[in-house]
C-alpha cells in the first residue's frame, strides 16, 4: 500500500507530563477510536527529578506511573491491538522495558516491547565539555520508533526524543515516509506538537474560558490527531469528553514553547508560518498547509545540575510596624548564623494586605529567609533551629509558618547545548533484542532567521478605551531554561491588524517591567494571527531555581492580559465569543 492509499491514522495522548491525570490512558482507551497511544512525560525539570531518583537507585530514572498505568490498562491494549509509544523511560529506558515485561509476564500477557535509546550522554560528559551535569540527553528523532514499531512492536520506550517524535514516529511507519517526505514530516510534527501537552489543546488553561461556555472546563477530554498521508491532519477528541477543540485552543498550544517561525526538530524543521487552521466541525480543526525544511546538522542537549542544597524559613510578622519587625529577625538571624553562613542567604518582606484588617491573615507580613549552599550541612536543620531558638526572645507575636526541615536539592533545569548529530547514536533494541543504529538525516540547513512578514494594513483611526489586554488578546507562557517564551494572539483579522502594530517589543518592555533589561526577540506569525515573544534570561539561574513567583513563566502570559493599555473600540465590540474560525 502507498503512502497515498494508507488510510488515516489515529494518534491520542494520555499523558502531557509525569504526573498527569493518571486515569487518562483508561479514559484514551475505553472511550473512542485510537490506534496509537502516546504519553509524554518528560518536562525538561522532569530530568533533573529522574536524576536525582538515579542518585539514590541506579535501576530507577523512568516515570513509574507508567507502570501503574500499564497494570491498570495493558489488557486493554492487547484486546484491542493498540500500540502504545512512550518517552516514560526517561533516564533508563531499557529499565522501564524491562519491569514492563515483568509485569506482563505476571498478568499473563506477551506484548511485543522495543526500546529506543542512546541519548544518554553522561558518561561522555567531559569528552563533550558538558561541564559535570546531573543529567545530559539528547533529543533524538522519529525515526527510531519508527523502526520498533516496523519490527513489530507493541509498546516503544523511549529516553529523550523530541515531545513531537512520539506522534510522529507512527506516522513514519504507517505511512511510509523517509527522510525526504519534509513537508509530511513537517505536517505531524506540528500535530504532535499541539497534542504532546494533553488537555492543553482541549481547553485547559486556555486564556478564553469564558468563549467556550457550554463545554465542560473541569475533566477537558485528551487530545486526538488524525494524521493523512500528507502529514495534514485534524485535531479533536473523543465524542462526549470534556473540554473543546476550537481554532483558538489549537493556537494557544501551537505558539507555545516556540522561537519564532522555525520550529526545529531531529528529523525537520517545520515552518510554523504556514500553518492553516481551519475549524470543518464540532471539536474539529484541520491543520494543513505545513512546509518543512532539512533539519539543523546539530541535535539539542538537555542538561540538568545539582548547583547545590537550599533551605527557608518563613516568619510571620502581625500587627503594627512589621518592616522593623523584619529588620529585627534578620538582625538576629544573621548574628546566629555568624562564623558558619551559607553561601546565600538572604531575606525577602512581603507586606500585610492592610495592618489594620478584620482577618488575622491580611493583617500578616510575611519574611522568608532563603539560604543556599553547595552541602547539606549548613543549611539543614541549623537554619530552622536557629530560626526556632528566637521564639521566646524576638518580635512581639513571633511564629513561623512550619517546623525546621532537612535542606533540598537546588536543581537547576534545562540548559541546553548543542552537539552535531553524529556525534549522537540512535539505537533500537527491537522486540526480538537485536539492537540496531539509525542513521541520521543526511541532508541538513542550518537555521537562520525568518525575515519578519509583510505588516497587514493598520486599523483606521478611531476612539479607543483603556483596559486590560485580555479582552482582546490571549497568550500562553512557559520556560525554556533561563528564557521564556511568550506566544499573544488575535482571534479576529481586525484583531491581528492591530496587534501587528500594536505590541511591539518596546510596548512589552513598557507593560512587563520585568522584561525592560533583557533581550527581547519578536516573531510574527500572521498565518496563526499571533506573535512570538523570547525573553532571554528572565529566568536566569534556570528553571526551579528562580526566585519569585512564577519561576516557570507560565503565568507570564496572564500577567500581559492584564495589563492595561488604549484599544480599539471596535475590537471591544467584537470580543471572543466561542466561534472562532480561521
Amino acid at each position: 500500500m502507498t503512502a497515498t492509499e494508507a488510510p488515516s491514522l489515529w494518534v491520542g495522548n494520555a499523558s502531557g507530563f509525569y504526573g498527569d491525570r493518571l486515569s487518562a490512558v483508561h479514559e484514551m482507551l475505553t472511550e473512542g477510536t485510537v490506534d496509537v497511544l502516546t504519553g509524554d512525560y518528560l518536562a525538561e525539570l522532569t530530568m533533573a527529578i529522574l536524576g536525582r531518583d538515579q542518585l539514590a537507585d541506579p535501576g530507577r530514572g523512568y516515570a513509574r506511573t507508567f507502570l501503574k498505568q500499564m497494570r491498570e490498562c495493558l489488557g486493554l491494549i492487547m484486546e484491542r491491538r493498540i500500540r502504545v509509544v512512550t518517552n516514560a523511560g526517561g533516564l533508563n529506558p531499557r529499565g522501564l522495558a524491562d519491569r514492563l515485561t515483568d509485569l506482563a509476564e505476571e498478568l499473563g500477557f506477551e506484548p511485543r516491547i522495543a526500546c529506543v535509546t542512546g541519548d544518554d550522554l553522561l558518561h561522555r560528559a567531559e569528552e563533550l565539555d558538558l561541564d559535570g551535569p546531573l543529567t545530559a540527553n539528547a533529543y533524538l528523532g522519529a525515526f527510531g520508533i519508527a523502526r520498533c514499531l516496523d519490527a513489530g512492536a507493541d509498546i516503544v520506550v523511549t529516553g529523550r526524543v523530541t515531545d513531537a517524535s512520539l506522534t510522529v514516529g507512527p506516522a513514519i511507519s504507517h505511512f511510509g515516509w523517509t527522510h525526504d517526505d519534509l513537508d509530511a514530516l513537517a505536517g505531524a510534527t506540528v500535530a504532535g506538537h499541539v497534542i504532546e501537552c494533553g488537555t492543553q489543546a482541549t481547553g485547559g488553561n486556555y486564556a478564553f474560558a469564558e468563549a467556550l461556555s457550554g463545554h465542560d472546563l473541569d475533566r477537558p477530554g485528551f487530545p486526538l490527531a488524525e494524521i493523512e498521508a500528507d502529514g495534514s491532519s485534524t485535531i479533536t477528541k473523543h465524542e462526549g469528553t470534556g473540554g473543546a477543540v476550537t481554532v483558538g485552543t489549537v493556537t494557544a498550544q501551537l505558539v507555545y514553547e516556540i522561537r519564532g517561525a522555525r520550529y526545529p526538530g531531529p528529523d525537520v524543521t517545520a515552518r510554523l508560518d504556514t500553518v492553516r487552521l481551519t475549524e470543518t466541525g464540532p471539536d474539529r480543526v484541520r491543520i494543513d498547509g505545513v512546509q518543512g525544511e532539512p533539519p539543523p546538522p546539530d541535535l539539542k542537549v538537555g542538561l540538568t545540575g545539582l548547583t547545590g542544597f537550599r533551605n527557608e524559613v518563613e516568619f510571620l510578622l502581625p500587627g503594627l510596624e512589621a518592616e522593623a519587625k523584619a529588620a529585627r529577625v534578620e538582625r538576629q538571624m544573621r548574628a546566629a548564623l555568624a562564623g558558619n553562613e551559607p553561601e546565600e542567604l538572604r531575606f525577602e518582606f512581603t507586606p500585610a494586605q492592610d495592618p489594620h484588617g478584620a482577618t488575622q491573615d491580611a493583617a500578616t507580613a510575611r519574611l522568608r529567609a532563603i539560604a543556599r549552599d553547595r552541602g547539606p550541612a549548613v543549611i539543614g536543620r541549623r537554619l530552622g533551629a536557629a530560626a526556632v531558638e528566637l521564639a521566646l526572645g524576638s518580635y512581639a507575636g513571633f511564629h513561623i509558618t512550619s517546623p525546621p526541615r532537612d535542606a533540598r536539592p537546588d536543581g537547576v533545569a534545562a540548559t541546553h547545548v548543542l552537539v552535531p548529530a553524529a556525534e549522537v547514536e540512535h539505537i533500537v533494541i527491537t522486540p526480538d533484542g537485536e539492537w540496531e543504529r539509525i542513521p541520521h538525516p543526511t541532508r541538513t540547513l542550518a537555521l537562520a532567521e525568518v525575515p519578519d512578514p509583510p505588516q497587514p494594513e493598520p486599523l483606521p483611526e478611531g476612539p479607543v478605551r483603556t483596559v486590560p489586554l485580555g479582552l482582546v488578546l490571549g497568550a500562553r507562557s512557559g520556560d525554556k531554561g533561563p528564557d521564556a517564551n511568550l506566544g499573544v494572539w488575535a482571534t479576529t483579522d481586525e484583531g491581528w491588524r492591530w496587534l501587528s502594530h500594536a505590541l511591539t517589543v518596546d510596548v512589552l518592555r513598557d507593560l512587563l517591567p520585568e522584561v525592560a533589561d533583557l533581550r527581547v526577540t519578536r516573531h510574527p506569525l500572521p498565518s496563526l494571527r499571533a506573535v512570538d515573544f523570547w525573553i532571554e534570561g528572565l529566568l536566569a539561574p534556570g528553571t526551579a531555581r528562580r526566585e519569585g513567583v512564577d519561576p516557570q513563566a507560565k503565568g507570564l502570559g496572564e500577567w500581559l492580559r492584564a495589563r492595561r493599555m488604549p484599544v480599539p473600540e471596535l475590537l471591544l465590540e467584537r470580543t471572543p465569543n466561542g466561534e472562532e474560525t480561521r
